[in-house]
Order: C-alpha cells, then structure tokens, then sequence
C-alpha cells in the first residue's frame, strides 16, 4: 500500500483526489496540508508542510504558487517524491524543480491527464506521417470563460509534440487577423475560444488535399487531473531521485 501526503487537501483538487483514493485499494492517504484545517478528513491535516511528522512513500501536490518552494525543500530533505500538479509556476521555481530533482523523484507535467498524455504521443506519431506528407496542421482550444491564459499549456505541450516530432520545423500562429496572405506550410495555428463552463477541449487537425484527420479529447470534468495525479503517485513511490514526466507513467 503505497502511503501518500495530499498537499492542498482541503482544496477542490484535494477533495476529489481523496474521495478517488478512498476507492482505490493500492494507496492510502496518510496526511493532509492545508492552511485551512476547519474540513473534517478521514487524516491528520498540518497547517505547512514542515509540521507533518507522518511517515509517506509519496506526495501530491495541488496547492498554489505560493506553497510549492517550501514543498519542494521538504521533499528534497527528506528524499520524498513528490507529484507536482501547482500550475503557474515562475522561472525561478521551475529551477527549484530541477535542483529538487537532484535529491528525490519530482514528476510534473503539463497535464496530468491520462488521455492528454496519450494524445501527445499519437499527435507526435501522426505528424511523422501525415505533416511529413505536407498536411497542413491546426490546433483548437476551447475552455471557461474564466480562464485567464490562452493559449492553454496543454495546447502548447501538444504542439510542441507535433513540432519536436517535425525537427522544430514550425512557427506558432495565434492570429492571422492582420496579414492578408496564404497559409506557409510551415506555419502551426493554435486557436483559442473561451466561453460558458467548458471545462477542456483540444482538437488537432490534419488536413491534407481531399482528407482531414482529427484528434479530439474533452475533459468533462477535473476529475480526470486527479485520476492522473493519483497513477502517478503509484508510480512514483520508491522511484530513485530525477525528473518524471506522465509519459513515464503510461507504458506505450
């Protein structure tokens, strides 16, 4: 039974990820961090991170900015892993990543989806074929209307798929409002549309002459980032120190 410390329990992300590993019978959550302690968990809940004195194979974390440098030095102290599912992350901290990596396993993603990650490795894939055929590629994004960055980041990773699997032969294209001239075949357009409660949709297109293949995945809830967080603390538990990403993960 793999034992795990859920950082930024009492957040919405905390709360869903409990109530998925209460159904899960390979890990159990031993402890909980939270600046708000007032929710009733089936766990002991600390106020920080370095007043937790239970003993864990893992930590998830989906908290904020603000917490993960304290986060990041617990861990590496105590040789813990730790899944790193706080976005919004500075240059700074994503240093504080790398040098975390030094001493303990950290796996962070762009998207803790299962379904997202596997669409990153069918993109790359078709994109060997069909753009290496000279179709041309597009990417949609569609979210809430609360949304504050566009593009997403999980439309950047899929294109950055695409382009990595092309030798980085593309340019992003995210408005063509202001040039008046054809498509270059070696541009990517990355659209985004924000309206209503949308909780995630990424559609890539290939189009070729006379045929258009398309990838699709929605997300339907947020649920699904936490299944993912939840499969890779299984994975994580016991690993030795370095970067991990969800492609580790998933065996293809």
């Amino acid at each position: 039974m793999v034992r795990a410390i859920m950082h930024g329990c009492n957040g919405r992300m905390g709360q869903v990820i409990t109530g998925l590993i209460n159904e899960d019978e390979g890990i159990e959550i031993v402890a909980g961090i939270d600046a708000y302690t007032g929710r009733e968990n089936a766990y002991p809940v600390f106020e920080c991170i370095d007043k937790c004195d239970v003993e864990a194979d893992v930590v998830i974390d989906f908290s904020n900015a603000a917490a993960v440098d304290a986060l990041l030095g617990y861990c590496a102290k105590q040789k813990l892993p730790v899944v790193l599912c706080t976005t919004g992350l500075s240059e700074e901290q994503l240093e504080r990543v790398e040098k975390a990596s030094e001493k303990t396993a950290v796996l962070r993603s762009a998207n803790m989806s299962l379904g997202i990650n596997l669409l990153l490795k069918l993109v790359k894939d078709a994109a060997r074929v069909l753009a290496g055929a000279g179709f041309d590629v597009e990417l949609v994004e569609r979210h809430h209307n609360q949304k504050v960055d566009a593009p997403s980041g999980t439309a950047v990773a899929l294109a950055d798929s695409i382009n990595e699997a092309m030798d980085d032969a593309y340019t992003y294209v995210y408005d063509r409002s202001q040039v008046r001239e054809k498509r270059d075949k070696k541009e990517l357009g990355i659209s985004a549309v924000r309206g209503g409660t949308i909780v995630g949709e990424h559609e890539i297109i290939f189009a070729g002459a006379d045929e258009v293949v398309e990838f699709k995945h929605t997300a339907y809830s947020k649920a699904i980032f936490g299944k993912g967080a939840v499969e890779a603390a299984k994975y994580l538990a016991g690993k030795p120190a370095g970067r991990y990403d969800m492609s580790d993960v998933i065996v293809f």
